[in-house]
């Protein structure tokens, strides 16, 4: 079958020709149109759910809402894990199911189990709502939007209902989420001592303000010759209208609410705010949909915005842009890369030009890089996977090995053509370029099935890490493939065009000196193979006692020129000091020239994810470019400008390192303990205990117990004889209390497109001083009473925040690592908390990054195992000898060295990159073997040499140049990313790169100088 394609191809060269051109055609539509993106979506299918519970502290939402969510939807199919937290008057479950989900699906079935909770949920807590869907990096752009002349409200005003709606309409949106300003409402801000003077209550300016308007539908008057459409308009339309509504008549004067009220337009409480560069302002977070092309839908939103920004500045709106802009990551990752691929294409032209002197030859072999390349994006594409650093990346690892195959047949059509020239009577040129291609074509397809045999459990790696090492896979893989189909049509087909002509021409110059002292050194070493076996021996040895003590990882960190911090205040403090605080980190980082800018989103948004309270402040800092080192030296400034700032605790990560992170442990930490079951004091007895554990190993930083108690709650107890005593109802005074306090939607008012709520609360004053509560006053049916008559009121300290995991209670212990490697701090973390003294129903579980690697570990290996007995049979097949498929193996502890040497030198860390490293260097070490002791074969069974010395040396001088040059071409290519493995979009290949760069070396070497002496010693007896 082979040798009709080459055949084929040989005969109908033009036509091969044309089809090469139309790839290309292809590949380049294909680049144009690919989605670009930074990683492939690596989260496994989650669902999030949503509930809205005003009023209802952490402890209420739990047991009323949280609890009954999650039973509902407990069960589904292909459910994994869910978890969920429970702050004030907010509740967020969310549901992760195993990989391969449909996620549509399971946005289905969790709705139809929310409808059955339909009248189940306490009144007032709104109905669940499935969030948006977005992938885990999802948030595209942040930006910020500040103003000297409107005010808070105006500003919120202006951008939730004219900027907003526009970019929820930009294809591939799937939210926009704001923090700051002020939500606008119409406020009827109750004044108690105005209340009592006239002897009303809460409950009468409710009611009072709930009759003031509405809309009705009022049906029609039906007439012989028309029909009337009846239309009434009682809506409110200002605050001063709606001061004008009649609470009671008074000896026949009317009571209004503007006459205990003040009725005025004013921002709903508070979740959070926003500052853009210490400016108080409105931040808006633009997440796209869930496999959305994260570029194009940046430049989409963007290009929307330009076109709003003449409107926004004629109302004194200042717009600032990309305060976070994930397209300038993926720009300056995919231009790096891009930049490394190029450069190591350039490289391997100069290699080519060096070894075959030929500029036919050079370009013959160069056809396959853009070739495999762009047919490998062209077949991305068409599966709808993006081009993101980890598919580059695969390509950029490939872009050596690429040329290989084209290489290898390119040489050997080159050097019988030259033979062919000098017989008496040359035999076709077509004939030549056949049998040439031929010959090596076995080994070849051989060789390249092997390196994509190794590679392929990669594909087969499970979580986090096989979604996001799969797509790498996919790019490298095919590119071989389609490098070896080139190989097969293209090579041939181009030679015939442009070799025939060849004159019976010596070997290159440089070739020729090359293969005077490679013959020297060989017939040197051969007579000192006891030494030559016991240097390679301890090399060995060295390398397997360094693999031994190496540290491990799971990613190194990524360089997104974009930080983002967190900030956490005790439990209870306010907006305002977050805001303060806040403005004191901003002023302190904005000190850096290395700073662009800086914005702070505290608390949390209406309608977020997030279950931040109003402590925590998340920062985006952004930085100006900043080559590696100046990196390293803002990281340094970073913390030490963050460190002991008394009442907060600081965590730093880049954005994509921190999802990354939560997708692993839920948490943004490298490692949680979780700590799990249903007694709230022996989880924080348990939670202390660890954290006193983790502080007592070196390389700790940062170690956090969520937040327990210790949050200031001022308590309402009823007193349920006194209030029946005095006629009163619980639910009546649980509603006069929260309708104070929260505040009580009693309508809205519709103007344009906005939405504006009707509120009723007491006035600010009334409602900052604690002890103004118990003096509220209730309406009972014999007239009025004060709250303190009915109930208790006193200060306490409750939860915060109340955590579940698969249904049951959860205190989480979060704890960086520096100075140290993951594993081995993980290692000795678990081992020190196996020791701590069980507690009776409460477990403990170390999670966190160290079980990924774990898992990635011992999935390479074991699949690599069987990986390696596919290799083996395929060596079989080619070899059909068993000695010769054992002297092919001694490459691989030839390749261990140098991998192991470059481990060791860029810092002894083994991470995922590295082991997928090791087993593509496996197959590119194989097929090198192969390649070599395949021609000692064919010298002897076609071309009839003897067995000898002169056979080994004769087939290593022969094979010398095409080892050389693939391994060289390979390694090439290979080095702009291992050397630049720093670099943004290079950190993820870079040890992947530096682990096969370091084991070309030593098995290119220990291929050529001691596999010979290892066959002319036990090769002889191979059958013929």
């Amino acid at each position: 079958m082979l040798q009709a394609i080459v055949e084929w191809s040989v005969r109908q060269r033009f036509v091969v020709v044309i089809l090469a051109v139309a790839l290309l055609g292809a590949g380049f539509y294909a680049t144009h149109h690919a989605a670009l993106d930074v990683f492939p979506e690596f989260t496994p299918p989650q669902v999030i759910v949503q509930t809205e519970a005003p009023g209802l502290s952490a402890a209420e939402v739990e047991q009323l809402v949280t609890t009954p969510v999650e039973t509902a939807i407990s069960g589904l199919p292909r459910f994994e894990v869910s978890r969920s937290q429970s702050i004030q008057g907010l509740s967020v479950v969310t549901l992760i199911f195993r990989s391969g989900t449909d996620v549509y699906r399971a946005r289905q079935m969790v709705a139809e189990r929310l409808a059955e909770l339909t009248g189940k949920l306490p009144v007032g807590v709104k109905a669940p709502r499935v969030a948006p869907l977005t992938a885990a990096t999802g948030r595209l752009l942040t930006a910020g939007f500040t103003s000297d002349k409107l005010s808070p409200i105006e500003l919120r005003d202006r951008i939730q209902w004219q900027l907003r709606p526009r970019l929820l309409g930009v294809e591939g949106v799937a939210s926009v989420t704001i923090f700051g300003g002020g939500v606008k409402q119409y406020q009827v801000q109750i004044i108690p001592d105005y209340l009592a003077a006239r002897g009303l209550t809460v409950t009468d300016v409710l009611d009072a303000a709930r009759m003031s308007g509405g809309i009705r539908g009022a049906g029609f008057i039906e007439q012989p010759g028309q029909r009337l459409t009846l239309r009434v308009e009682g809506q409110v339309r200002s605050p001063e209208e709606l001061g004008e509504a009649v609470v009671v008549a008074s000896a026949g004067t009317p009571v209004r609410l503007r006459d205990v009220a003040v009725v005025t337009e004013a921002p709903e409480p508070k979740f959070g705010d926003a500052t853009v560069n210490g400016t108080p302002g409105v931040l808006i977070v633009v997440a796209k949909q869930y496999e959305g092309d994260a570029y194009e839908i940046t430049r989409r939103v963007e290009a929307e915005i330009e076109r709003m920004r003449p409107a926004l500045e004629q109302e004194g709106i200042v717009y600032h842009p990309a305060l976070f802009r994930q397209a300038n990551f993926i720009d300056a990752a995919v231009g790096s890369v891009t930049h490394a691929l190029l450069i190591g294409a350039g490289l391997v032209v100069v290699v080519l030009v060096l070894f075959l002197f030929n500029l036919r030859i050079a370009f013959i072999s160069l056809t396959a890089i853009p070739l495999s390349l762009l047919g490998a994006i062209s077949v991305l594409w068409a599966f709808g996977i993006s081009l993101n650093t980890l598919t580059l990346g695969g390509l950029a690892i490939a872009v050596g090995e690429v040329v290989d195959d084209a290489i290898i047949d390119v040489e050997n059509i080159y050097r019988r053509l030259r033979e062919n020239a000098l017989l008496d009577r040359p035999r076709p040129a077509a004939e030549v370029v056949l049998s040439a291609s031929m010959e090596v074509r076995g080994a070849v397809v051989y060789a390249t099935f092997m390196v994509v045999l190794v590679f392929l459990p990669v594909f087969f790696l499970s979580g986090l890490q096989g979604r996001l090492f799969a797509p790498l896979g996919y790019a490298y893989v095919l590119a071989v493939l389609v490098s070896l189909v080139v190989a097969l049509t293209v090579t041939p087909a181009l030679s015939m065009l442009l070799l025939p002509g060849t004159k019976g021409a010596t070997e290159p110059p440089f070739v020729r000196w090359l293969q005077a002292a490679y013959e020297w050194v060989l017939r040197r070493l051969d007579r000192e193979v006891a030494l030559v076996m016991t240097v390679v021996a301890l090399l060995l040895a060295a390398s397997v006692w360094a693999m031994a003590g190496f540290g491990g990882e799971f990613l190194p960190e990524l360089k997104e020129n974009h930080f983002v911090v967190h900030m956490r205040g005790l439990p209870g403090t306010s907006l305002q000091q977050s805001l303060a605080s806040g403005g004191q980190v901003t002023k302190a980082l904005r000190q850096n020239p290395a700073v662009r800018s800086v914005a702070q989103a505290a608390g949390r948004a209406e309608l977020g994810e997030d279950t931040w309270g109003v402590e925590y402040s998340e920062f985006e800092v952004d930085l100006n470019q900043l080559d590696p080192e100046e990196y390293e030296q803002f990281e340094t400034f970073l913390r030490s400008s963050l460190a002991d700032r008394a009442g907060y605790t600081f965590e730093m990560l880049p954005f994509l390192s921190e999802r990354i992170k939560e997708t692993l442990s839920g948490t943004t930490a490298t490692m949680a303990i979780k700590v799990i079951g249903d007694d709230f004091g022996s989880l924080d007895r348990t939670a202390d205990e660890v954290a006193r554990v983790l502080e007592g190993v070196p390389g700790h930083a940062d170690v956090r117990v969520e937040a327990k108690t210790g949050s200031p709650e001022l308590v309402v107890r009823i007193r349920p004889q006194d209030a029946a005593h005095h006629g009163l109802r619980t639910s009546a005074v649980l509603d006069a209390v929260s309708t104070a306090y929260q505040g009580a939607s009693v309508g809205q008012v519709y103007d344009r497109n906005r939405v504006i709520d009707v509120s009723v609360l007491l006035e600010p004053t009334a409602r900052t001083d604690p002890q103004r509560v118990a003096e509220l006053w209730l309406n009972t049916p014999a007239g009025r009473v004060q709250l303190k008559q009915v109930a208790d009121v006193f200060l306490s300290d409750g939860r915060f925040l109340v955590a579940h995991e698969n249904g049951l209670r959860r205190q989480v212990v979060t704890c960086n690592v520096r100075g140290r490697d993951v594993e081995s701090f993980a290692a000795e973390v678990e081992r020190r908390v196996k020791a701590l003294p069980a507690t009776p129903g409460v477990t403990v579980a170390v999670t966190g990054e160290h079980e990924a690697r774990r898992a990635a570990e011992r999935e390479i290996l074991l699949l690599g195992g069987a990986a390696g007995l596919g290799v083996v049979l395929l060596l079989g097949m080619a070899l059909r000898s068993f000695r010769a498929l054992v002297l092919v193996m001694a490459n691989l502890p030839f390749a261990l060295i140098g991998g192991v040497a470059a481990v060791y030198m860029a810092g002894g860390v083994l991470d995922v990159g590295a082991l997928i490293g090791f087993v593509t260097l496996f197959g590119i070490t194989v097929r090198n073997g192969l390649m070599m002791v395949s021609h000692w074969q064919h010298l002897h069974d076609v071309d009839g040499m003897p067995w000898g010395a002169e056979l080994v040396i004769r087939g290593a001088k022969d094979r010398l140049a095409p080892v050389l040059m693939t391994a060289l071409v390979t390694g090439l290519g290979l080095l702009p990313i291992a050397v630049g493995s720093g670099e943004p979009g290079k950190e993820v290949e870079g040890p992947m790169a530096q682990v096969i760069l370091g084991g070309l070396v030593t098995s290119t070497a220990l291929n050529l100088l001691v596999l010979p002496m290892l066959f002319r010693r036990f090769g002889y007896a191979l059958p013929e």
